[in-house]
């Protein structure tokens, strides 16, 4: 396979094998929870600089999934309905296909922010958002089978190429198939199958109404969570998902609760931190300088996730041994030779995030020839700007302290 190529992926028909990975944009109409005109003009960019696929950042399927970042994209108002068919329509004529994200936050939301008590497979806190979330009644995963089902369907509607269900990074699907997230005692926890159910029955209810239309997962396949995901684990997963009739599997890795584990870096963006995450963020302007440059000094001691790069690709590999589902592979993806590998070991696609937000021509660059190697350095700032503003690359350089 080549990386520019004519190809077929999940059921998609592509111009080339070059996709931008979910990335939460911060760029969501506040009134209608619908893409913005800036938005829409982000992702045109992508698509007219060689970008092959574009997965929408994550939307929400349901006001009690509501993520605490801000201006994230909502699936459940047909208010947005003109605002997603028109993203639809200019990512169409600017050549690229794009793909909706569709997930629930669960346990990693605050019920402050959703306004009622905050649910999840089971009654569990989470360390970075600790209010204790509810155990779902029967009803409740119903409702919220419900409400992917119909994201699914307006997806179509909304003229998007496909849908991908996010099963990665701690969100509810996750913490479903996790044994971590799901200690359940009924037919929605126990055995694999059981963990798995609310998936097939989310695929099932989408086929039904849907038809033949695309549906991709995301997938966690590895977390550092107690009894979460790992490739043995995520190998018995993808054959079910093969089984359910999913039509590319993103192969990803981590939770919110994992730290830097999902976009790897070797050093804590600890300036991020202390600028974009609450409670430090907020901290008095002395103790906050104060506090920060003592965790600085712990910093290098801290031990983060190796390897810096490729870091999926193991786990794609196994799955792809294991299943025939196209496989896209995402993490630390960085130069043409790493896109070359993936597909020389049978992976469909390679995924990326950061080095788009670094560099929004990356794609463009590639197959002028003009670069092979993507400018990001790592930093992960932008993993952490998003708690207070759109995503942006600030190259390592935050601007300390933000004004309050």
């Amino acid at each position: 396979m080549e990386l520019f190529e004519d190809c077929t992926v999940g059921k998609i028909n592509l111009k080339n094998r070059i996709i931008r990975s979910a990335t939460h944009d911060g760029l969501a109409d506040s009134a209608n929870e619908g893409p913005t005109d800036e938005l829409i003009r982000k992702y045109v960019y992508l698509a007219k600089n060689n970008v092959g696929c574009i997965i929408q950042g994550y939307a929400i399927v349901s006001e009690d999934g509501r993520s605490n970042y801000p201006r994230c994209l909502g699936f459940f108002n047909p208010d947005a309905a003109d605002c997603y068919k028109r993203l639809t329509k200019e990512v169409h004529d600017a050549g690229a296909k794009i793909v909706a994200q569709l997930a629930h936050c669960g346990r990693q939301t605050s019920s402050k922010t959703i306004g009622i008590k905050k649910i999840a497979p089971t009654a569990k806190r989470h360390l970075l958002y600790p209010d204790k979330a509810r155990e779902m009644t029967k009803e409740d995963i119903a409702r919220v089978e419900n409400d992917f089902i119909n994201s699914i369907v307006r997806a179509k509607e909304y003229g998007f190429d496909g849908a991908q269900l996010h099963l990665a990074h701690g969100y509810l699907l996750h913490d479903f198939i996790s044994e971590n997230g799901n200690k359940r005692k009924d037919e929605y926890g126990g055995s694999l199958q059981n963990r798995m159910r609310i998936v097939k029955e989310i695929i099932e209810g989408a086929r039904a109404k849907a038809g033949n239309f695309p549906i991709w997962v995301k997938l966690s396949a590895t977390d550092k969570r107690k009894k979460g995901m790992n490739i043995d684990y995520s190998v018995k997963v993808a054959k079910l998902l093969e089984e359910y009739g999913v039509d590319a599997i993103e192969v990803s890795c981590g939770s919110v609760q994992d730290g830097m584990n999902t976009m790897r870096s070797k050093r804590f963006p600890m300036d991020a931190i202390f600028a974009y995450r609450e409670p430090l963020a907020s901290l008095p302007r002395v103790l906050n300088r104060i506090v920060l440059a003592m965790a600085k000094l712990f910093n290098p001691l801290i031990p983060q996730p190796k390897p810096l790069e490729m870091y999926n690709f193991p786990a794609a590999v196994a799955l792809k041994q294991a299943v025939n589902t196209d496989l896209i592979l995402v993490g630390g993806i960085t130069s043409l030779s790493q896109m070359q590998e993936a597909l020389n070991a049978g992976i469909s696609a390679v995924s990326m995030c950061r080095p788009f937000i670094c560099e929004p021509n990356f794609a463009k660059k590639l197959k002028d020839g003009t670069s092979s190697k993507s400018s990001c350095i790592m930093c992960n700032c932008c993993g952490l700007v998003i708690e207070k503003e759109p995503v942006h690359c600030l190259m390592g350089k935050v601007k300390y302290p933000l004004k309050k």
